[in-house]
């Protein structure tokens, strides 16, 4: 997993909790990097499930809506920080169609050890994009929190349904508009 995922978590902590928490976190988890991230560094996506369990621990949240909520911070961040990609699109159906073969090639680019997860669609209904989420990290939570945080940017009226087909790892999304 990419450091980058790493630091933007430390500043969601830090700014939604406090720079103690996150400190408290990290000394309480066995992380192999010590909690030692840089945003172009690679690390084990467990010491990303350790921090937000130990996290969860300690504020009582379950880890899905903390992920939830990490997913919408990273998409709030993303549009900051590659904002192309979001106006390349102009809208969330474009933008999610957009991942596997635009977004996720340059992410490639940059990170090219990136293990990302993969995501097919069904946009025959023109008012529902369906999409399958398959990731081994099972972070389904996640994808869903940075779909709601596309929403919230694009300012689209879209709800999403997610159903869990083999767990967190292969889900089912429906974006509905209206």
């Amino acid at each position: 997993m990419k450091g980058i995922v790493f630091s933007e978590f430390a500043d969601l902590v830090e700014e939604k909790f406090s720079p103690e928490m996150y400190d408290e976190i990290i000394m309480e988890s066995d992380l192999p990097s010590g909690g030692a991230y840089t945003a172009v560094g690679t690390y084990e996506h467990a010491e990303m499930v350790q921090l937000v369990s130990k996290l969860s621990e300690k504020t009582a949240i379950p880890v899905a809506d903390l992920l939830y909520t990490f997913g919408e911070h990273l998409a709030e961040r993303f549009a900051s920080i590659y904002p192309i990609f979001f106006q390349e699109a102009g809208n969330v159906f474009d933008f999610m169609k957009s991942l596997n073969d635009h977004i996720h090639v340059e992410v490639l680019k940059l990170y090219p050890d990136a293990d990302l997860p993969h995501f097919s669609f069904d946009d025959s209904n023109p008012d529902c994009l369906v999409l399958e989420y398959t990731s081994e990290r099972g972070m389904a939570d996640l994808a869903n929190g940075l779909m709601n945080g596309a929403i919230a940017f694009y300012g689209e009226n879209i709800s999403v349904k997610m159903i869990p087909l083999e767990g967190s790892k292969h889900v089912r999304f429906e974006l509905l508009r209206g």
